[in-house]
């Protein structure tokens, strides 16, 4: 859970959207935030804590197969 809590930090540097969080088939996503944006550094960090950019569900997004589940 600690590693959920230290990505979703990250996360909130970069937007504090309501329901940001979308879980389906055992992945977690992270809706409304382009990686783009995201600097090289938090996006190493996020990758360290379980998180990737895939663009398998449309927009590039930052998703984790660690986290989620449905």
């Amino acid at each position: 859970m600690d590693d959920l809590i230290k990505a979703l930090q990250i996360f909130r540097k970069y937007g504090n959207r309501y329901n940001p969080i979308q879980c389906g088939h055992d992945v977690m996503m992270i809706a409304y935030l382009s990686p783009d944006i995201v600097s090289q550094e938090d996006k190493d960090a996020l990758d360290k804590l379980g998180f990737f950019i895939s663009e398998e569900y449309g927009e590039p997004m930052f998703c984790s197969f660690r986290f989620g589940s449905a």
